[in-house]
């Protein structure tokens, strides 16, 4: 167990080897804005810097921000004949730790034993209990905190990239930042935050403890076996409980939580019209009352209001 005072870091590690070709996979959830695609992208494209082979894709389903979002990089050092969504993973990056208790993400689900997660959050990891495996393969770390700092935003691709490379064991500093830069390059972001992405990356990549080689971390090598396609019912739609929506609570979406100073609120209503989700409603003030089960954290309330009454802070996750 290893403690680093600063930036909240507990680690454990143990991995197994085997004499078969590695193959590596590593599965990222998030939520949409965090950059969980980005992530993917940037960790296969670190990898094949390294003269390895790389393959990463995502999944979601509309895309809105907030929404979990699921992303696979998969390293090997021979051909990938596998494809589509990782059941098995090696490593486990958990970008908001709200996802942990979500049924409809499962993080956690399949990951390998002796496999490594790493959950971004500022709570202390005592507070997991996910079975002895987990605690003891356990990786904590302010992700978001940090990207506040240093970019100003909370976009954590680059840091959870950073992160996985580091974990692999298998990629270097001057791959992950060629990638950071590369990637970011092509979707068009600025060389000033491109600059401020490289420094927080370093940061995270030198912050996390070294880790066993992974070079040789593999499944058994595996057999294609055809299976014969059998259709014996026509498809179903995936909502099968009328009525669950009110029980998806979307509250645990938020980084930053909006706060109304009653005493400068003129009761405009102007919040009340603006907010996208009816999270807001109006007392026989006039004023509004935040429903903070559902708000997004989406901060139109507070660029809106008139007389500046709404301010915001940072969500603090109670567990």
């Amino acid at each position: 167990m290893i403690e680093i005072s600063g930036h909240n870091i507990i680690i454990a590690l143990t991995i197994h080897y085997v004499d078969e070709p590695m193959l590596l996979k590593v599965r990222f959830h998030g939520r949409g804005g965090h950059g969980v695609k980005t992530a993917s992208r940037i960790l296969g494209e670190a990898a094949f810097n390294e003269g390895l082979y790389a393959q990463d894709s995502p999944i979601y389903g509309a895309e809105r921000r907030g929404a979990p979002v699921a992303a696979f990089t998969r390293i090997s050092d021979e051909e990938i004949l596998e494809r589509g969504f990782i059941f098995d993973p090696d490593i486990v990056v958990v970008m908001d730790e709200t996802l942990l208790n979500d049924w409809s993400a499962k993080p956690l689900d399949g990951l390998k034993p002796g496999g490594i997660a790493f959950v971004n959050t500022t709570a202390n990891s005592q507070l997991y209990d996910y079975g002895e495996t987990i605690r003891e393969n356990l990786v904590i770390y302010d992700l978001t905190g940090l990207a506040l700092k240093i970019i100003g935003k909370p976009i954590i691709s680059t840091p959870s990239a950073a992160a996985a490379s580091k974990i692999t064991g298998i990629i270097s500093e001057s791959s992950l930042i060629d990638a950071v830069t590369s990637e970011l390059s092509e979707i068009g972001v600025g060389d000033d935050v491109i600059e401020n992405n490289i420094i927080l990356a370093r940061e995270v990549f030198r912050s996390i403890p070294e880790t066993p080689p992974s070079t040789k971390l593999s499944d058994s090598k595996r057999e294609l076996i055809p299976l014969e396609v059998v259709i014996s019912y026509p498809g179903y739609e995936d909502i099968v409980s009328v009525g669950n929506s009110p029980l998806r609570k979307t509250g645990n979406w938020r980084v930053f939580k909006p706060i109304v100073d009653f005493s400068r609120c003129t009761a405009c209503g102007v919040c009340f019209v603006y907010c996208p989700d009816a999270a807001i409603t109006l007392r026989s003030d006039g004023k509004p009352e935040i429903d903070y089960d559902n708000c997004k954290g989406c901060l139109i309330c507070y660029r809106e209001c008139p007389p500046r009454a709404i301010s915001i802070e940072r969500e603090v996750r109670v567990w």
